[in-house]
């Protein structure tokens, strides 16, 4: 398919006459294409086209048949029978009546190359660029983020259904891709072992049984990857990623000792943990993960928006990540992101997951934006308590590298050292102090008290971030981050953002991209239409936009 970028053309004469007579008070898609245009250009995406071949559609066509795909969660076949069938679709599309649309295998092909060319975001993108073009969206002010669990679109299976699966699936693979080599290398049993698919109710249920089970699931496995090995075509065998799979799963999930395959012991730390785990052979990037009560497979995704009172909440980044990695750790990544927008906000609105107070320093101090979040409390016992001497009430010279405890007593020792990567300073008082102070029941249970704080610059964030968070004003600063959760049900209950469409990373990001655009394209909506913010969600998640005012 190559691409020969064409200028949009003007909605043909007869489709607009019958979509105004259809809709004579107006109808949302009508209403965006006469507010924003195409949105997109085929100019955006000629990059992930080659220049010879047969002409390929519209990518401009297919970017908005996309968005109003996930807008009203419908499947490619259903979304090219719109493009087909519908007035309103037609309308935003710029197509005669008569046009009979394209085939729906198109659209996945056009997802294909966003991901091929690491282009994922470039609706998204576009779509705040127009709104920037509309005074809709602008850098600073104020913006919310959280994330969500997603579930991959996999089965969640315990161990011994991953490497029996894994072993089903690699057979499988095997007999389509190479039916010959399989078949001078299939042993008796497997079409019997391997035949079904691996549910923990087939399995054996005893413990012997279960071990024995697993041992052989696990010989099999292992003769099968080294007739791999001795193969002569051992350098295409090693390519197809069902091999590869096998490879990995049973280097996790199995070892050699002394010449014999055994299987992992988990509660010995023998098996990898849950950030280096694969969890099933389909998709070798999902990873299980617990959060309080809940437990999944799959990813994570975050979202942020905008929540200016005069202004449309529009999402402006999305994140996808492994379920393991923690939210502190997204942070930078999602600020640098918005900052190559020009989107940055001068506050971000977050929860405890994001603040830390290396995070708070770094925020300023390379993006000048604060971080609003309640902040980590000091865990130790006098803080904890209430009535004992905590670390805050110590007082900190830094350039005379000198603590003094509440007792006007000084430090002792001033030692700088690195925990978890990060600098820390570590602080000893002299016990001929210590000792016979009235106060030491209440300072301290050891003979003499030491206290451990961070570098100069992240201690003051922190201490000042707690400081904040116990003033009278706290609660109506930070209550405005709670309409991220609504952002997020909405996401869940109306555009399917709970579970993955597709395998892998890369792809289940790309759904959070078209779901967040999505998003954005029905509360602009609402915005032209006069809608309270306060309805707009409900608007959404019913789907039913009111049409525009007289």
């Amino acid at each position: 398919m190559s691409l020969h970028p064409q200028p949009s053309t003007p909605v043909p004469p007869q489709t607009r006459q019958i979509a105004q007579a259809a809709f004579p008070r107006s109808n949302h898609y009508l209403l965006l294409r006469d507010t924003l245009g195409t949105l997109h250009d085929d100019a955006l995406f000629a990059d992930l086209f080659p220049q010879r071949g047969q002409a390929a559609q519209a990518p401009w066509q297919l970017a908005l048949v996309t968005l109003l795909q996930f807008a009203e969660n419908l499947s490619d076949r259903q979304a090219a029978d719109a493009v087909r069938s519908r007035i309103d679709w037609k309308y935003l599309l710029g197509l005669e009546l008569t046009d009979a649309g394209f085939d729906f295998s198109v659209l996945s092909e056009f997802r294909q190359r966003l991901v091929a060319g690491k282009a994922q975001e470039r609706l998204l993108s576009h779509l705040l660029v127009c709104c920037q073009d509309q005074q809709w969206l602008k850098a600073g002010g104020e913006q919310r983020m959280d994330s969500t669990h997603v579930l991959a679109r996999v089965r969640d299976m315990n161990r011994l259904e991953c490497v029996a699966e894994t072993m089903r699936f690699t057979l499988n693979s095997l007999a389509t891709l190479l039916p010959d080599w399989l078949a001078r290398h299939l042993q008796p049993g497997w079409a019997a072992r391997y035949g079904p698919r691996a549910e923990e109710y087939r399995l054996p249920h005893t413990k012997p049984q279960r071990e024995a089970y697993t041992q052989q699931v696990g010989q099999d496995g292992w003769w099968l990857l080294e007739q791999v090995e001795r193969d002569e075509q051992a350098a295409l065998l090693w390519q197809l990623p069902a091999i590869d799979s096998l490879r990995r799963i049973w280097l996790q999930q199995f070892q050699v000792v002394e010449g014999q395959l055994s299987w992992r012991v988990e509660n010995q730390g023998e098996v990898p943990p849950s950030a280096q785990l694969i969890s099933s052979p389909y998709d070798l990037e999902a990873r299980f993960s617990r959060k309080r009560t809940t437990t999944w497979v799959g990813y994570k995704v975050h979202l942020s928006e905008t929540c200016e009172a005069d202004q449309p909440h529009l999402i402006t980044q999305v994140a996808t990540t492994v379920s393991t990695e923690v939210d502190s750790t997204t942070l930078p990544h999602i600020q640098q992101g918005l900052a190559e927008r020009s989107l940055l906000p001068s506050q971000q609105l977050v929860d405890t997951a994001y603040v830390s107070a290396e995070l708070l320093v770094q925020s300023q101090q390379r993006h000048h934006v604060e971080l609003v979040g309640p902040a980590r409390k000091d865990q130790q016992w006098q803080a904890l308590a209430g009535q004992g001497y905590a670390a805050a009430d110590f007082h900190v010279d830094w350039d005379a590298q000198q603590a003094t405890c509440p007792q006007g007593h000084p430090s002792q020792s001033w030692i700088h050292t690195l925990e978890k990567g990060q600098p820390r300073v570590f602080i000893k008082f002299s016990r001929k102090h210590c000792g016979p102070c009235p106060v030491h029941a209440q300072c301290t249970r050891m003979k003499r008290r030491a206290i451990k704080l961070r570098a100069d610059a992240p201690y003051q964030a922190l201490q000042a971030a707690r400081v904040r968070d116990s003033q009278a004003d706290w609660p109506l600063l930070y209550n405005q981050r709670a309409g991220i959760e609504g952002t997020l049900s909405q996401g869940v209950r109306a555009f399917g953002l709970r579970r993955s469409r597709y395998v892998g990373l890369a792809k289940t990001h790309l759904q959070h991209v078209f779901i967040a655009a999505a998003m954005n394209l029905s509360r602009i909506v609402n915005w032209l239409n006069e809608v309270p913010l306060a309805q707009t969600r409900q608007a959404a998640f019913e789907r039913l936009i009111p049409p525009a005012r007289a």
